[in-house]
């Protein structure tokens, strides 16, 4: 892939470790000037550390350079937006990454902490893609790097559509940000901006944080501390590339060597009910359809491909 992204800009959110990270070396590599988004953060969303993507910066060079600040507010993000344009010239690659995690049941969770992950994980996105949208769309006018180009991606999980225990924010977090790709695939989709959805498996602090809760659950846990992040970035660099032109509003997987077009929710089943009193039997007649209830952990639990 070196090359094929060059004279492009990147901007990378939680660029500064884990699958954030392999992704900003994974673009760089191929040719993107990239601005590494991360405050340095701790995985509760606690804290900061502006050396995280300080260091990451200085050590690819003069087309990479840092925003520390927090990225969970309009115009932090708008900010962000503005730096990237001002330091390499434009945007063409945005890949909303960032995420805290802070678990709870839900008949413990506090409200603050429910806030707090929704910020990071879902409102950021989509105040940065609120900033981002307008730049790539002048861009395409301008015709900016031979015409109409852009690319979103945004890192979602599989906690948002499976779910997991304690796990209310950041799945409801990341199932809304399943749901927002669609719209910005379809809002971008004349300006010739692709927009797409990656669910990745690798070892992060992410994967650490697991408290597995049955057995199945710890197998998943056991092996996920073994993928790799880098099969994740080189989907995004992929679909970051010219190739990803014709490749929009789709939910992937990715999990070692192993890539997953992930089904998005559709009618599965139908049923006619003429009266309240037939309700009843309409919904046995549903019932065979019926999605069973395990969690992410336990729907992969299966060995991957490495």
């Amino acid at each position: 892939m070196n090359g094929m992204l060059n004279g492009r800009v990147a901007l990378v959110t939680g660029g500064g470790r884990g699958i954030g990270r392999a992704i900003v070396e994974a673009l760089h590599q191929a040719g993107a000037a990239v601005v590494i988004a991360d405050n340095g953060t701790s995985i509760g969303g606690t804290g900061a550390d502006p050396t995280v993507a300080a260091a990451l910066a200085n050590a690819l060079g003069e087309r990479a350079a840092a925003f520390t600040e927090s990225i969970a507010a309009p115009s932090a993000a708008k900010a962000a937006v503005d730096f990237t344009v001002s330091r390499f010239g434009g945007l063409d690659i945005l890949v909303n990454n960032a995420a805290i995690l802070r678990d709870a049941f839900v008949f413990k969770a506090d409200p603050g902490d429910w806030e707090a992950v929704l910020r990071t994980n879902l409102f950021a996105p989509f105040y940065l893609v609120a900033a981002a949208t307008p730049v790539m769309r002048d861009q395409a006018k301008a015709k900016r790097g031979g015409g109409a180009w852009g690319r979103i991606i945004n890192l979602v999980s599989t906690a948002g559509f499976y779910g997991n225990y304690g796990q209310a924010a950041y799945a409801a977090a990341k199932a809304g940000l399943s749901g927002l790709t669609r719209v910005i695939a379809l809002d971008m989709a004349r300006s010739q901006v692709a927009c797409n959805a990656v669910a990745p498996f690798a070892a992060t602090r992410v994967t650490e944080s697991i408290n597995p809760q049955n057995p199945a659950q710890q197998a998943y846990k056991d092996t996920a501390m073994k993928i790799p992040a880098q099969p994740v970035a080189d989907l995004v660099a992929y679909l970051a590339g010219d190739a990803g032109a014709k490749i929009t509003g789709q939910l992937f997987g990715v999990r070692g060597r192993e890539v997953f077009l992930l089904s998005q929710p559709r009618p599965v089943a139908t049923a006619v009910a003429e009266t309240p009193e037939e309700l009843g039997a309409a919904v046995a007649a549903l019932a065979p359809h019926f999605v069973s209830l395990e969690t992410d952990l336990e729907a992969f639990a299966n060995r991957p491909v490495l």
